[in-house]
């Protein structure tokens, strides 16, 4: 593993209520799931930065509103369509 280091407001763990270490796996949660939200990494490097198995994380991203499913709304179209296709073929 590689290490990151950032700043941070002085305060910052007092205001949110979290030890050094809960803030700092939070904030590798966080992360996580916005790079996996926004479809820059997999749900298993996600799980790995986070340090959660990946079905871990699949319930992170149910508690944050975080869908497991990256696709966008024209990929998700093309492959209802394609569904269609094959659907109306097997039922002739």
């Amino acid at each position: 593993m590689e290490e990151l280091t950032i700043k941070y407001p002085k305060d910052l763990e007092l205001t949110v209520n979290l030890t050094k270490a809960e803030m700092e796996q939070h904030l590798r949660l966080m992360a996580a799931l916005k790079m996996y939200e926004l479809g820059k990494i997999s749900a298993g490097k996600a799980g790995e930065l986070a340090g959660l198995s990946r079905p871990q994380f699949f319930e992170s991203c149910g508690m944050y509103g975080v869908s497991i499913f990256n696709y966008s709304s024209e990929e998700i179209e093309d492959e209802l369509q394609e569904d269609l296709v094959n659907l109306r073929s097997f039922i002739k």
